[in-house]
């Protein structure tokens, strides 16, 4: 009787093995690809010219195209961190540059990110790139939710040497989960293709999550030789010869890797995303520019369009029509909860500024999830730099990269954005009723975005 009683209970068990394996297998993979530096305009998709990118081309040509997509921030670490949390940079505790030296924390380790998220539902989980968001053992990648970590903790590297050149002393930064390694000489693209190939091949019989954070087009600018030369026999200068060598390389190492992703068998049940962190750089160590923004204003750094505004592609075969394009704002914030509807999975409890765009990708008639945005970055206690957006007003105070005579005498620039996306006139004397009402809820969030 006892042994009647019990086979009953092991075919229940056995059952509900057998239900959550065929659940486990058909949630898809995600590889999100996040580049580093990169102007809006800098794909061939996105309106470049002078770019040979086939394969993120290609990969917008099998899914959606945002033509109005945001970083939250226009610098690296706190996008890095809104991206990873699905918050403002504010509310996820980094709300500006994290440190490039080890023993300096980051963004904080009670943040919940997006690698926790799938771990946390069964899936394996890897970081591999730059991180930027932290450099503690508390706030580096392997405490914030990523079962395997290799790349380096800092803002940049040479990708040769893998060196921190930055400023003095020189500091070799690279890691393989908390522990320091040393690949001399080898080109650190390769090794980013190389790693991220064999974590899928290790787990491709389970669902896995890859934030592929790939230092490129961030300086140093170093093309391959093969794109330099094809550069410099079409003409282009400096910087941009550099720049746009280096983007083509990035443009090979991604399709190494989708290559590979194909190769297990894994291709249609695998959503990919790509967003560059923010826009480009014009620091001295980019020699200046050589990125585009197109007919926008403003570069990294700067809460003009150029700055936050980035091309950002999602695709999932046959999950995902292909071939589309949206017009509707949405940001790096909202890729979490994009995510968690694709993939079946619980979001946190705790307060999330993000929205998911399951809805606007399946539907181009879906309005936009955000009635309003806010950006706050730089500047000075007295004059911070910060942006609020509404529709297609954008109220902008102290905004990097303005000019002193075109801003009124309380530091703002208004902009239609669709009537001027290049945010070429000042309409804030004009329009005063507009700006107060984007001020009051600049105000009024500020305020707010600091509660957890």
């Amino acid at each position: 009787m006892k042994l009647k009683r019990f086979w009953p209970f092991v075919g229940c068990v056995l059952l509900t093995i057998r239900v959550w394996a065929q659940s486990t297998e058909q949630r898809p993979n995600v590889i999100l690809i996040y580049s580093d530096d990169q102007g809006w305009a800098d794909l061939h998709s996105f309106g470049s010219n002078d770019l040979y990118t086939p394969v993120l081309d290609s990969l917008g040509a099998s899914g959606v195209r945002f033509t109005q997509f945001y970083a939250a921030s226009p610098i690296c670490s706190p996008s890095r961190a809104s991206l990873l949390t699905g918050r403002y940079p504010q509310r996820a505790g980094l709300p500006e540059m994290a440190s490039s030296l080890k023993g300096v924390e980051g963004m904080p380790g009670n943040q919940y990110t997006m690698g926790e998220l799938f771990r946390d539902a069964g899936y394996k989980t890897a970081h591999i790139g730059k991180w930027h968001v932290g450099y503690t053992p508390e706030t580096m990648p392997n405490a914030q939710g990523f079962d395997y970590s290799f790349g380096f903790m800092g803002g940049c590297i040479d990708n040769y040497s893998h060196f921190f050149y930055w400023n003095g002393p020189n500091r070799h930064d690279l890691w393989r989960n908390g522990t320091e390694i040393h690949e001399d000489g080898a080109y650190f693209p390769d090794l980013m293709v190389r790693e991220a190939g064999a974590f899928m091949e290790k787990n491709r019989n389970d669902p896995f999550f890859i934030y592929f954070a790939i230092n490129v087009p961030h300086y140093p600018l170093q093309g391959e030789k093969k794109w330099l030369d094809y550069y410099r026999e079409k003409g282009l200068a400096s910087p941009r010869a550099q720049y746009a060598a280096f983007v083509s390389t990035m443009d090979e190492k991604i399709g190494m890797l989708l290559n590979r992703l194909k190769a297990l068998g894994l291709t249609d049940n695998t959503i990919v995303i790509f967003q560059p962190d923010q826009g480009f750089s014009e620091e001295e160590r980019t020699f200046g520019g050589g990125g585009s923004a197109g007919i926008l204003r403003g570069s990294k750094f700067s809460l003009f369009e150029g700055g936050t505004r980035v091309p950002a592609i999602i695709s999932w075969s046959k999950h995902i029509a292909s071939n589309q394009v949206r017009d509707q704002f949405a940001a790096n914030i909202d890729w979490l909860p994009t995510l968690a509807a694709y993939c079946n999975l619980s979001l946190p409890g705790r307060k999330l500024d993000g929205k998911s765009l399951v809805h606007i990708i399946r539907d181009d008639r879906t309005p936009t999830r955000h009635k309003t945005f806010f950006w706050k970055q730089g500047g000075t206690k007295e004059k911070p730099q910060w942006a609020v957006r509404r529709g297609d007003w954008k109220l902008l105070h102290n905004p990097v990269q303005a000019r002193k005579e075109e801003l009124d005498q309380d530091g703002f620039f208004l902009a239609n954005i669709k009537a001027d996306p290049a945010e070429k006139s000042n309409l804030s004397k004009q329009q005063p009723g507009i700006v107060n009402e984007l001020k009051a809820l600049y105000d009024q969030w500020v305020v707010e975005v600091d509660q957890q």
